[in-house]
């Protein structure tokens, strides 16, 4: 069984600090979703607030068509998974992952039944005897993830769950977990500050500043479409040019470039430096390579525009490319995007 959830006016502070600021959000049921921002930006709060450990300011917090704003965490169908596994140490992988049955009062048959069968699903059916301390931290978050689904939620909640890992095994985690979630069909809500991960396994992205959300939508959506300057600036890396639209294209420090667009007053045109390069849809103009570095899959290039000097702009060229510092080149860009000045800047 799963749930919808729908968050109506949330506000929540902390003394004279808003950190929740008229929050709306509806989750569909089976959904997965990830709330991704920096370090102070409300989304743990916002998790906190779906699991019960705080209760809001203002506002109300529905799972399906029920009210759980002031229902204590015991009480909710849903469970929280923790960046610290919290695991107990003393107990066997099967009895860590029916703790949560055992405190439901299920006999010891079932409840092991339970626990084999969530442990088969995480590929660790056959360490049920091991203790926590013979796994590797991967092992561990799988264990996590049993218990966690063991007491079969409406609403999985996920605090940074994979920011223990390093990268390789996170990004093997990634896929696992996403895997896990479409096989079980439970509505996940997962709080990251990683964009990488975030894209990696959310159906919508919840993109949070300053208590407020900035971007909703799918990883393709959020990063070539972005709704404000700070979602475009924090997905990944982008160049950002000044520009001022007119009759006639768009004014910038390029020059005038040949965008059309029914905007008006000051903008950002904004390109993703694998959107840049030496042939596309617009011409920018003249540049002049002033740096260039191999990162395996594409090289990172610095280019210096002939009509800005003093503006660099970031271009990933392809990995079969040969760039050499100083060479003179157009560059071209494909699928930019104009965004208001105003725009969550």
């Amino acid at each position: 069984m799963t749930a919808a959830i729908s968050v109506q006016g949330l506000r929540h502070r902390f003394g004279t600090f808003t950190a929740l600021e008229r929050i709306d959000l509806d989750i569909a049921a089976g959904e997965f979703i990830v709330l991704l921002g920096p370090s102070g930006c409300g989304k743990t709060t916002l998790l906190s607030i779906l699991g019960g450990f705080l209760t809001p300011t203002e506002g109300r917090v529905l799972l399906g068509d029920r009210d759980m704003t002031h229902v204590p965490p015991k009480d909710r169908p849903t469970t929280t998974m923790f960046q610290d596994y919290a695991l107990f140490p003393h107990m066997s992988l099967r009895d860590n992952v029916g703790f949560g049955l055992r405190m439901r009062g299920q006999s010891r048959t079932k409840r092991n039944a339970r626990a084999q069968e969530m442990l088969d699903m995480v590929g660790l059916g056959a360490n049920a005897d091991a203790r926590p301390h013979e796994l590797s931290g991967g092992q561990r978050q799988r264990v996590a993830l049993a218990r966690a689904l063991a007491v079969d939620p409406e609403v999985l909640l996920l605090d940074e769950p994979l920011g223990a890992l390093d990268l390789k095994l996170r990004r093997q985690m990634q896929d696992e977990l996403k895997a896990i979630q479409r096989r079980i069909g439970t509505t996940f809500v997962h709080v990251t500050h990683d964009q990488e991960e975030a894209m990696a396994v959310a159906d919508r992205i919840v993109v949070m500043n300053q208590g407020r959300i900035e971007d909703l939508g799918p990883p393709r959506s959020v990063y070539l479409r972005p709704s404000s300057l700070f979602s475009a600036n924090f997905m990944g890396e982008i160049n950002m040019i000044s520009a001022q639209p007119t009759a006639s294209g768009l004014e910038t420090p390029l020059g005038r470039l040949d965008i059309r667009s029914t905007a008006t007053g000051p903008q950002m045109l904004c390109i993703r430096p694998e959107n840049l390069g030496l042939s596309g849809e617009v011409p920018l103009g003249e540049a002049r390579l002033t740096d260039a570095a191999f990162f395996g899959t594409h090289h990172r290039c610095h280019f210096s525009p002939s009509a800005a000097p003093d503006l660099s702009l970031v271009v990933h060229l392809p990995q079969a490319a040969s760039p050499q510092v100083g060479s003179l080149h157009t560059l071209y860009a494909t699928n930019p995007v104009l965004l208001s000045k105003g725009a969550g800047a």
